[in-house]
């Protein structure tokens, strides 16, 4: 599956995060100018839910994970052949989540470093912490809703594969396995 054709079939799942990230993103940025004092304050503030946030992030990815297992049980235990390009799709958001995954952990590693108590760093310092916070922050929540939107669209190919039994583009039919075998 090629760079395009990834873009053509998952677009809405890319839209999806990337107005999340724009939203989640926007919020902060109407906020203007701060200072480091205020951006100090406003650390502080926000620790907690952005502890939050990352917990909740890493966990839910680390749960799609382990479910996107019992996809791949449930892709190859069907009586249909499957293309290959539905396992580059289960792979994709294995990809895309373990990425999540990694940055969620590791916002939440930074969070935990008491940077508020410090007095050592100069002031103006707070206020670049603080928009990069929420910029991660932001697309961190962009990612998380690609993830679960690609997610979304194999579960619903799966569920139409396998528990409808409709014909699908995923599905290998008997005309196509004779022409890849000629």
């Amino acid at each position: 599956m090629g760079k395009n054709n990834f873009l053509k079939q998952n677009k809405n799942s890319l839209l999806g995060g990337l107005a999340a990230t724009i939203f989640t993103g926007l919020g902060a940025f109407l906020l203007g100018d701060i200072s480091g004092y205020e951006a100090k304050s406003l650390i502080s503030t926000s620790l907690t839910g952005m502890n939050m946030l990352c917990n909740t992030i890493v966990l839910a990815s680390a749960t799609i994970l382990a479910l996107l297992l019992t996809l791949l049980g449930i892709s190859s235990g069907t009586e249909s052949q499957i293309k290959k390009v539905h396992y580059r799709q289960v792979l994709t958001i294995a990809k895309i989540d373990t990425i999540l995954f990694v940055g969620a952990l590791v916002l939440f590693q930074f969070f935990n470093i008491p940077i508020t108590e410090s007095d050592n760093l100069p002031t103006q310092w707070f206020a670049y912490i603080y928009w990069a916070t929420l910029f991660f922050s932001s697309v961190l929540s962009g990612f998380m809703v690609t993830v679960i939107l690609l997610l979304y669209n194999t579960v619903t190919n799966i569920i139409n594969i396998v528990g409808l039994g409709e014909e699908h583009y995923l599905v290998d039919r008997e005309d196509d396995l004779k022409d890849n075998e000629s």
